[in-house]
């Protein structure tokens, strides 16, 4: 009931995906903070599959370049997760829209990106391959920081898989 208030009742959407929808939210508990609430739209088992891999790879990660996880609601058919709220949107509209980034911007994206997946690849405690990288699911917070989103499809490895 939280979310569905804080979205509004889910009216302002950010983005869709093959299986969910993402609503930007306002947290009325934490001082108005911006959040991203991505919904799942149906209860199939690739939507369960989705959920658990996204909540068990983000879920343990904290970089700079890696959309946080702050909350997610998994009751009855409800399966919601609470992203912070990336106010410059995804590096596809960045990239693909009117306006075109500089080259040192431009690098400074790249560069984020590859942090972040070094971060995953390498220091996680395990490892995550994200499976799933595109311009659509790098998203720019307040100083245009890349930061890696969407782990629906992401891979848990063992320490020692390749």
């Amino acid at each position: 009931m939280e979310l569905k208030v804080a979205t509004n009742g889910f009216m302002e959407e950010l983005g869709r995906g093959a299986f969910a929808t993402v609503f930007k939210g306002i947290l009325a508990s934490d001082d108005g903070k911006c959040v991203a609430v991505k919904r799942l739209d149906t209860m199939v088992r690739e939507n369960d599959l989705e959920f658990r891999a996204e909540v068990s790879s983000i879920g343990r990660t904290n970089h700079r370049n890696l959309v946080q996880l702050l909350g997610f609601c998994n009751e009855g058919q409800h399966r919601i997760l609470v992203y912070e709220f990336m106010s410059n949107g995804f590096l596809a509209s960045l990239l693909f829209g009117d306006s075109r980034p500089s080259w040192y911007r431009r690098r400074d994206i790249a560069l984020g990106t590859a942090r972040g997946l070094f971060y995953l690849h390498e220091q996680c405690s395990s490892q995550i391959i994200h499976c799933d990288i595109k311009p659509q699911n790098i998203l720019l917070d307040d100083s245009f920081t890349a930061r890696i989103a969407d782990f629906g499809i992401a891979k848990l490895l063992k320490i020692d898989q390749t």
